[in-house]
């Protein structure tokens, strides 16, 4: 069996991101559902990935559209039922595709059963299921740690007297997880959905789960500026990544373990040191991939990318696998982020690090920059924090499949806005176009698939002109070259003193012969030859 086969999916695959209220909505009432998803499997399929990953599915009352659990075991009824479920998870199957769900951990709905047993009374079974504390001395909050919306973490509830913990909005209570009897509820709900054939979980927040037992004040962020969220005026010391939580991530594991080639991504946002530890070790281990942010996080040049490359790789442990994500329902579009013509090019890296790459939906159409007027603003986290900028509407707006009334995703108008360029920036025109970018993803990931070298592969970073990030991907005899202008200026293409270039095996440009510049905004990926 060859090194490739060996290989568990999720090391040699790539993970396609589906905002469900936004891929394809199949009953006409502007939000998308899972009937949709299963409409466009074809062409999830053809673009050459390997899985799907479902943000939320389950019922809510969508405060934050999906994060807000009412009910870890059930469908939400705008995105269907579990029939159309089954008949996704049973069609992505056929299609060699396999499915993630988000599984939210750190708090539910305050409409979930659970809080609202927990709400009822101090004496209720359920009511250390949650984190509730009494007033302060001068009757305010326990501590001062604040919201990641803004504001306090706490909430008052007058009817039974005392305080209950909310990272997020106060409709999110937070889950107490020191509590045995909530671990085994919570492992349940794993067991559910994987003894019904999922194939792994993107893990919500997975460094909240466990807060300091004392709930401590945070320290002051000597740093924050106004510009900055509220949240950040705090160094959250004390109410994440706490090392208790470790012990749950190991727990998660062994439990997917038991299912065979499982998946586990925890969301984990901290520095390099900190954020290895969530692999574990290789006799304890914890989740598969923590997701690495960084190329989401730093700015776009060259020789930042470079240093933040090599601290990431050497900082993952032996048994640790990398990833990467450029995009998602959080951040900003990537053409946004770094114009049209750079977007092809953080295409071409994205699919070429060593590691797994997650493509947010969108992306590959080159998506950019989408104007959410006041009047039409749904994120949370916006409406309570204005002029930020850290609105997350603009990357969750609907795709546009082709030029029809509403850009096929549905027949009257969607939950937000479509893109303004949608007439000419849709699926169906980049389908018909050999130059657009979604030709080009499709390109480097069958190139990708073909080659050992960029799925599973040595990667060795190499030196390059000004503007210019190289590095090579080797796999036994195969050496690749990847070269990467992230300038608007030609640069002199560099090669490693020991090869020759043998084959232009992709360039983001729409034709390329071998030349020793880079164009501006190009990238490359040339097979070398070792000479002596």
């Amino acid at each position: 069996m060859s090194i490739v086969a060996q290989a568990p999916w999720w090391a040699r695959g790539v993970i396609y991101q589906i905002y469900p209220r936004s891929f394809q909505d199949s009953n006409g009432d502007g939000v998308g559902d899972l009937a949709g998803i299963a409409a466009r499997l074809d062409y999830v399929a053809g673009l050459g990935v390997d899985a799907i990953w479902l943000s939320p599915i389950f019922p809510s009352p969508m405060a934050d559209f999906g994060y807000d659990v009412a009910d870890y075991c059930g469908i939400e009824p705008m995105f269907g039922d579990f029939a159309a479920f089954d008949t996704l998870l049973a069609d992505a199957h056929a299609r060699g595709l396999k499915v993630l769900l988000d599984f939210v951990p750190n708090h539910t709905s305050d409409q979930h059963a659970w809080f609202r047993e927990s709400r009822s009374a101090r004496d209720n079974p359920k009511r250390d299921w949650y984190i509730w504390r009494d007033p302060a001395p001068d009757g305010g909050p326990p501590n001062n740690w604040i919201s990641d919306f803004g504001g306090s973490s706490w909430e008052w509830d007058e009817a039974s007297g005392q305080y209950y913990l909310h990272a997020f909005l106060k409709s999110q209570p937070d889950l107490n997880w020191r509590n045995p009897d909530l671990r085994a509820a919570m492992m349940d709900v794993l067991r559910f959905w994987l003894d019904r054939g999922v194939d792994g979980f993107r893990i919500d927040v997975l460094w909240h789960i466990v807060k300091a037992a004392d709930l401590p004040d945070n320290p002051v962020n000597p740093d924050w500026t106004p510009n900055r969220t509220e949240r950040d005026r705090l160094i959250q010391h004390h109410s994440t990544d706490q090392p208790e939580a470790h012990e749950i991530a190991a727990e998660f594991r062994a439990l997917a373990d038991q299912y065979g080639e499982r998946v586990l991504i925890g969301e984990i946002f901290l520095p390099n040191d900190r954020h290895a530890r969530w692999f574990g070790t290789v006799e304890r281990p914890e989740v598969h991939m923590p997701f690495n942010f960084q190329l989401i996080e730093n700015a776009w040049n060259a020789a930042v990318l470079r240093d933040v490359i090599a601290d990431y790789e050497a900082s993952l442990p032996a048994h640790g696998w990398p990833n990467w994500v450029f995009g998602s329902h959080d951040a900003p579009r990537i053409a946004a982020r770094v114009g049209e013509p750079q977007a092809r090019v953080a295409a071409m890296l994205l699919l070429t690090l060593r590691g797994t790459p997650t493509l947010y939906q969108g992306d590959e159409i080159g998506i950019g920059e989408v104007v959410i007027p006041a009047d039409r603003v749904r994120d949370p986290q916006e409406l309570r924090q204005p002029g930020l900028g850290i609105g997350r509407d603009r990357s969750r707006t609907p795709i546009p499949w082709d030029a029809s009334p509403f850009a096929g995703f549905s027949t009257v108008e969607p939950w937000l806005p479509l893109n303004a360029d949608w007439p000419t920036r849709n699926v169906a025109a980049q389908d018909r176009d050999p130059s657009s970018l979604l030709t080009l993803y499709r390109a480097l990931l069958s190139l990708r698939r073909g080659q050992p070298a960029l799925s599973i592969g040595d990667m060795v970073l190499v030196a390059g002109d000004d503007d210019v990030l190289a590095y090579e991907r080797r796999h036994d005899d195969v050496r690749l070259l990847i070269v990467l202008n992230l300038g608007s200026q030609s640069r002199a293409l560099i090669l490693p003193a020991d090869a020759i270039v043998m084959e232009v095996l992709a360039s983001t440009l729409p034709a390329r012969t071998l030349a020793d510049v880079l164009a501006p905004d190009e990238g490359l990926v040339l097979r070398l030859a070792s000479v002596r």
